[in-house]
């Protein structure tokens, strides 16, 4: 079993304190503030990094769909929006839309489409995320002629 780690230290009140976020490899640790999590303050927050790991994960396992299918896959790019939304006293991460094009010689689009699903449905991450809505929209870019 793998078990992958992070970290996070809190010092101060919400609104005036500050934080760090570390991943357990040493590969990254940034700081967050209220200002960069509710407000558009530069800087990062824990729903970007959902973002980003659940965009890693989806395009993983959509070459690796296409690629037990037969495909060759030569790129995808994900990209995660995570909707953090006031709720009643407090917020929620009400919806995640994953938009992602698929570069894949051979395949025709709805194909593309029914793997994306797949992948989407089927993603550690989603599958751990399962109790937020998560939204697909799949484009298949054409080779250049």
């Amino acid at each position: 079993m793998l078990v992958r780690t992070a970290e996070a230290l809190w010092k101060g009140d919400l609104k005036k304190g500050k934080g760090t976020m570390k991943l357990g490899s040493g590969a990254l640790e940034v700081g967050y503030s209220f200002g960069t999590r509710f407000e558009n303050e530069r800087g990062t927050n824990p729903e970007e990094l959902i973002g980003a790991a659940h965009a890693g994960c989806f395009s993983m396992a959509l070459s690796l769909m296409l690629g037990q299918a037969g495909y060759k896959v030569e790129s995808i790019h994900t990209t995660a929006r995570v909707s953090l939304d006031k709720v009643g006293e407090g917020f929620k991460i009400t919806a995640i839309t994953l938009e992602t094009e698929g570069l894949v010689p051979g395949i025709d689009e709805i194909t593309f489409r029914e793997k994306a699903e797949a992948a989407k449905n089927g993603c550690p991450v989603s599958v751990a995320l399962a109790g937020v809505e998560i939204k697909l929209q799949a484009k298949l870019l054409k080779l250049a002629a």
